[in-house]
C-alpha cells in the first residue's frame, strides 16, 4: 500500500486530492497538512512514502518544508512531489534541489495523478522531456548559479556518465537501454551506481547534478 501524505492550504484542493487516490486499492491518504510546518511534523509522526507538496503555503512553505524534510536521515525513504499553478516556476527547480521527486501542475488529470504518486513511490523521478528539462535548464543557464555544487562527474565512468547525461534529458531506463543497446537491468544498475556515487537522494536530483556540471548543457 503507498501511503501519501497531502500538504496544501486549500481545503478544497485536499479533498480532491484525496477522493481521487482514496479511490485506488493500492494507495491510502494517511494525513492532510495546511501548511509547511505542519507537513515536516506529519511527516516524521506518519512516515509516507510520497507527499504531495503545495509550493506556496502559509508560514512555513512548501519549499522550506521539503528542505527539512529532504534534510532529516530519517525520512530518507520519503518522496516529495511538489504541487503548482504554473509549469514553469523557478521554485519548481528550488523544490528539485531541495530533494523533491518531480512536480505537478495542480490541474494535473486524476489518472495522471495517481500514475505519479505510483511512479515516484516506485523509485522514478517526475521529470518530462518536454517542461522540466526545460525548466532546469533556464534556470541553470542564468548567470547566478545555486551555491550548492554537485561533486564531480570525473568520479563516474565514462558509461555511467553517458547514462547520467540520458537521464537528464528525461529518458526512462528503458529507452536508455535501447539507446545504448544494453538491457534494462544494466541501465538500471549504471543509474543506481551513478546516485550511489554522487549522493543523489533520486533521479531528480541526478538531473540537476548534470545540469550544474556542465555534462549537459542548456539548450539554445
Amino acid at each position: 500500500m503507498i501511503r501519501v501524505l497531502l500538504a496544501d492550504d486549500q481545503a478544497l484542493v485536499r479533498a480532491g486530492f484525496a477522493m481521487i487516490l482514496g479511490a485506488e486499492d493500492d494507495i491510502t491518504v494517511v494525513g492532510e497538512a495546511d501548511d509547511g510546518a505542519a507537513a515536516v511534523t506529519l511527516a516524521a509522526a506518519v512516515r509516507p512514502d510520497v507527499i504531495l507538496m503545495d509550493i506556496r503555503m502559509p508560514g512555513v512553505d512548501g519549499l522550506e518544508a521539503t528542505r527539512r524534510i529532504a534534510a532529516d536521515e530519517a525520512l530518507n525513504a520519503v518522496r516529495i512531489i511538489v504541487l503548482t499553478t504554473f509549469e514553469l516556476n523557478e521554485y519548481v527547480f528550488e523544490a528539485l534541489r531541495c530533494g523533491a521527486s518531480g512536480f505537478l501542475v495542480k490541474h494535473t488529470q486524476p489518472a495522471d495523478l495517481v500514475r505519479a504518486v505510483r511512479e515516484v513511490a516506485g523509485g522514478e523521478a517526475l521529470l518530462s522531456p518536454s517542461v522540466t528539462r526545460r525548466l532546469i535548464a533556464e534556470f541553470v543557464s542564468r548567470p547566478v548559479r545555486p551555491e550548492l555544487t554537485p561533486p564531480t562527474m570525473r568520479i563516474l565512468t565514462d558509461r555511467e556518465r553517458e547514462v547520467v547525461a540520458l537521464v537528464a534529458q528525461g529518458l526512462t531506463n528503458d529507452e536508455i537501454a535501447g539507446e545504448l543497446v544494453l538491457s534494462p537491468a544494466t541501465a538500471r544498475t549504471h543509474v543506481s551506481r551513478a546516485m550511489t556515487k554522487l549522493g543523489a537522494r533520486d533521479r531528480a536530483q541526478l538531473v540537476v547534478f548534470a545540469y550544474q556540471s556542465g555534462l549537459v548543457r542548456p539548450s539554445a
